[in-house]
């Protein structure tokens, strides 16, 4: 089993997907599965062995989201091997992997969601609060945006990149996104202004530094051009704006959640939103956020009962030679 994952990680999966995703599932690989899996032959592993694996991880103190993830790159890597036909089944499919319990999201009302732009006016990263919780876009994508990505004239943006951190210490790096997460969005009035005005400004920041200045048409770059750290803008500048607005302290992503939240509570129709957010499909779209729309509920059954209303009309007289 160990000798094959190796295999499977540099023939199947490296070059295939994001180099954060395949990090990932390197150290799953190598952290999890081999250590447990690695030296029994490929066509002995059993669904009971594999089960007994994902207790062991349980009861070592592992979450289960944790466990589950194990479980996906497992799988994936038995359906390859199925493919390949080095074994007749995918023994993981026999498998329970632990339930995830669904993460809490802490959207902002259309009140606090104005007090926080409010308190960004002015801020350096205005424009990237406002693209965020207008746009919806992850933050890694935020700060994969270039220049080139911009048509302020016609009001739109295009998804072309996101920028992540290598878990393994390999820095930051830029990836495509997924295929659905390629994208084109709207920009609202709000969002050109604000992107025109943070233009300026790093104009002037290119003046500043002159020569020093490390050009990548990026967006939103530190002051001298180069990437932005996700974490250092969560902690340097997201949580004290929202310190300083008197709002609670939620997570950058949820202001992904935020404009979703906002626009369905609105009756904007779904497959907006997903196409919006770069969802695969419609259902995670609902699934995440159907019971934040309480308005649609109201909307089908205004809907359902003009249909079924009976119109005032009066009944016409019988014929008497028929009655």
């Amino acid at each position: 089993v160990g000798e094959y994952l190796e295999r499977w990680l540099e023939s199947s999966v490296k070059g295939n997907v994001s180099p954060r995703t395949y990090t990932n599932y390197r150290l799953q690989v190598r952290r999890h599965l081999t250590p447990a899996l690695g030296r029994i032959k490929l066509k002995d592993l059993t669904p009971f062995k594999v089960q007994g694996l994902y207790r062991s991880k349980l009861d070592a103190g592992l979450s289960n989201a944790s466990v589950r993830y194990t479980h996906a790159v497992l799988h994936r890597a038995l359906k390859q091997a199925v493919k390949w036909s080095l074994v007749p089944r995918n023994v993981a499919e026999a498998v329970d992997p632990p339930r995830v319990r669904r993460e809490e999201i802490t959207p902002l009302s259309p009140e606090q969601a104005r007090v926080f732009l409010a308190a960004a006016r002015g801020d350096r990263f205005e424009a990237l609060y406002v693209v965020a919780l207008t746009c919806g876009l992850r933050q890694g994508e935020i700060l994969g945006l270039k220049w080139s990505d911009a048509d302020l004239g016609a009001k739109t943006l295009r998804v072309n990149r996101q920028l992540q951190r290598h878990r393994d210490g390999g820095g930051l790096v830029f990836s495509e996104p997924k295929n659905a997460s390629r994208r084109t969005v709207p920009l609202t009035a709000t969002a050109v202004e604000a992107l025109k005005r943070h233009g300026r400004r790093q104009a002037e920041e290119k003046m500043k530094v002159g020569s020093l200045y490390e050009d990548n048409g990026l967006v939103f770059a530190s002051e001298i051009g180069t990437p932005l750290d996700a974490q250092n803008v969560v902690n340097r500048s997201f949580k004290p704006l929202l310190k300083r607005a008197g709002l609670p302290s939620i997570r950058f992503h949820d202001l992904r959640h935020t404009c979703a939240t906002l626009l369905l509570a609105k009756g904007v129709h779904p497959k907006f939103v997903q196409a919006l957010l770069g969802h695969a499909s419609i259902s995670i779209t609902m699934d995440l956020y159907s019971h934040w729309a309480p308005t649609m509920g109201d909307q089908a059954a205004a809907a359902m009962e003009d249909t079924l209303r009976e119109e005032d009309c009066t009944e016409p007289e019988e014929d008497s030679d028929v009655a």
